[in-house]
């Protein structure tokens, strides 16, 4: 499995030069803008970043905080995160699932020998929304998968006002999903994941 710090995409961004001292010499910062895996040691900023971005809308969490520990434990390699001066601002979950279609069962488990990549959650932090941050990121995590040999595509379930949005990520509609959580009833979603030959041959993976 690829080290994230190979995989070129993914390098941090700068965004504006390094601050340098009144000598001319330059100081240590922190990146203005870097993407990473995502570790258990994240798992609270992630959790308070999901949890106000919907709790207000649905009234519950796609991931609570031992579910967020739990992936980022088994499957580090297929969560991304967005820091800007070392501050969380938006971050994907996934793990691996080793059927056609998302069931009920895909909300908890991580299936190691699957090939399609279940996207849990993507979240944005309430100051930098309205910003197209949301459609970087999964652009970024697109590239990341693609660098990744077993993963063939992407599945992800959105309430029916979402698909929009994931539409112009690239994703295709695949009809109403098997899982309910309460009330709430879901699209589910596909993004196909090119091949790893291919990818190397046209990205430098």
């Amino acid at each position: 499995m690829p080290a994230l710090s190979a995989l070129p995409f993914l390098k941090p961004m700068q965004l504006r030069s390094p601050r340098s001292s009144p000598g001319g010499q330059r100081r240590h910062t922190l990146p203005a803008s870097e993407f990473r895996c995502l570790s258990p040691e994240d798992a609270a900023s992630v959790f308070e970043i999901e949890r106000e971005a919907f709790i207000s809308v649905s009234g519950d969490c796609p991931l609570h905080l031992d579910e967020i520990r739990h992936f980022l434990n088994l499957c580090p390699e297929l969560s991304l995160g967005w820091f800007e001066e070392g501050r969380l601002v938006a971050f994907i979950i996934g793990s691996l699932w080793d059927q056609e279609r998302l069931s009920q069962a895909a909300l908890t488990l991580h299936k190691p020998q699957g090939s399609a990549v279940h996207i849990h959650v993507l979240a944005v932090h309430r100051t930098v929304r309205q910003q197209g941050k949301g459609s970087i990121l999964m652009w970024r995590y697109l590239q990341h998968l693609r660098c990744l040999p077993f993963a063939r595509r992407a599945l992800l379930m959105c309430q029916r006002f979402l698909v929009p949005f994931y539409q112009k990520c690239g994703f295709q509609a695949l009809g109403p999903c098997q899982v309910s959580v309460g009330e709430l009833a879901f699209v589910e979603m596909q993004h196909a994941v090119r091949g790893h030959a291919f990818v190397r041959r046209n990205s430098g993976c």
